[in-house]
């Protein structure tokens, strides 16, 4: 019986992290494994749809995999000149392990190689690089064309979560699986005494995978990619059900269900951004506010807060505000001020001016936003001159206001974000300044 196209892609998209995971996981070999699981979903993708799906598709593609990274290895051994070692590195026949033979950190593949990825040979940013290519979705397309990330965002995706040029994002990946294969040390699972260091990497990267699915592609060049965002969110569950106690863990998994609930709204059919204060609140996901609100009040309670606490409290007065006019900018604004301080990340000082400007005034937010302006990390960014836009717009300067989201449109990656942006210039150059 033959498998639909659609329905063969939608289970190799979910499938491939969790092979790349088993395979990494059991034999090493990162680079090369990564190689040999891209051809397993390749051959997976040309034959489920005229034979039909086997009955274990995971083992399918391990085996598959498991046999060609057999075959990679030996070539590349062969080629220095160590056939004899080659031959002594045949891979067992695969079988899914037992249930209790998991480790409690290991419960899940994917998850498994969120923490292998996390190497401690890497630094922190090339962790999440690395990480970040094993973890998205996967089409057909993807693995026919381009052979690259086994499920993997692309080097652009990456890059803007970085805000740096693609062309960096891929060098610093490249580096990065050098620097593994340099270092010595096996890719496996942390020891005890290492794993908080590397639980923070693995943190941020799902953080900025919920981004990219969430928001990465939203109003741009893209489709939105929100099966990323549940993978995220089911990642996270994951973590915190192990780790029920670590603070930082339950906070991620609230500000992911904050910012989730109100996807519904956030964008009109044609895929222009709604912004905040003009979504249907009716729309939001109440079910979604109850969880993260419990959630991040019973981080908070335990300790002092890290960052993912104090963001999911800032959504959190978002999402429990029955309208806009009555959101607490002063709590909002002082909830910035902390986060800023922990972080020299330019997107946060953003919001921190939005929220000031809420709260003091809108020149409060733009004396606050002139000290970004030399931040060479939003120099091709919409959002600096998009936030001053808006904070033009309300101290009632609309000439400069109309200048300004001209000139973020110019940098916005997607139509629909550009066809906003325009618009809101073009609805300011209906009246002089000062004009209601």
């Amino acid at each position: 019986m033959t498998t639909p196209r659609g329905e063969t892609e939608d289970l190799l998209r979910g499938l491939a992290p969790r092979v790349l995971g088993a395979v990494v996981r059991r034999y090493g070999h990162f680079d090369t494994a990564e190689d040999a699981v891209q051809e397993a979903l390749l051959a997976a993708a040309v034959r489920w749809p005229e034979d039909g799906l086997p009955d274990n598709p995971m083992g399918w593609l391990v085996i598959v995999a498991g046999r060609r990274l057999t075959d990679l290895l030996r070539a590349e051994q062969a080629r220095r000149g160590r056939e004899e070692a080659a031959g002594r590195r045949a891979l067992p026949e695969w079988r899914p392990a037992p249930a209790a033979d998991r480790s409690a950190a290991g419960a899940d593949d994917t998850l498994t190689l969120l923490f292998m990825c996390c190497h401690p040979a890497l630094s922190p940013a090339s962790q999440i690089a690395l990480t970040l290519r094993a973890v998205g979705g996967l089409t057909t397309a993807q693995i026919a064309l381009t052979l690259r990330a086994v499920g993997g965002l692309t080097t652009a995706q990456i890059a803007r979560a970085f805000l740096v040029p693609e062309a960096t994002m891929t060098r610093r990946i490249t580096r990065a699986k050098q620097r593994v294969r340099d270092s010595g040390v096996p890719f496996g699972m942390p020891a005890e005494a290492d794993r908080d260091a590397r639980l923070r990497a693995v943190l941020h990267v799902l953080y900025l995978v919920f981004t990219e699915g969430y928001a990465g592609d939203a109003g741009g060049a893209g489709p939105r990619r929100e099966d990323l965002a549940a993978e995220a969110i089911r990642l996270a569950r994951i973590l915190h059900r192990l780790l029920p106690d670590d603070g930082e863990v339950a906070g991620l998994l609230a500000l992911m269900l904050l910012t989730d609930a109100r996807r519904a709204a956030r964008a009109a059919p044609d895929g222009t951004p709604i912004p905040m204060a003009e979504q249907d609140r009716t729309l939001w996901d109440a079910a979604r506010v109850v969880e993260g609100v419990a959630l991040v009040d019973a981080a908070l309670a335990r300790g002092v807060p890290g960052p993912y606490q104090i963001q999911a409290a800032i959504a959190a007065l978002h999402d429990e505000a029955p309208s806009a006019e009555v959101t607490d900018w002063p709590q909002i604004a002082a909830l910035y001020a902390v986060l800023t301080g922990m972080s020299a990340n330019p997107v946060t000082a953003l919001n921190h001016a939005v929220a000031v400007a809420m709260s003091r005034g809108p020149r409060a937010g733009l004396d606050l936003l002139a000290g970004l302006e030399d931040d060479e990390r939003l120099a091709r960014d919409h959002r600096l001159p998009a936030v001053r836009a808006h904070l033009l717009e309300m101290a009632g300067e609309r000439a400069a206001a109309r200048e300004a989201y001209l000139t973020a449109a110019r940098r916005a990656a997607g139509l629909p974000r550009r066809r906003y942006l325009n618009a809101r210039a073009a609805r300011l150059s209906a009246a002089p300044d000062g004009d209601a």
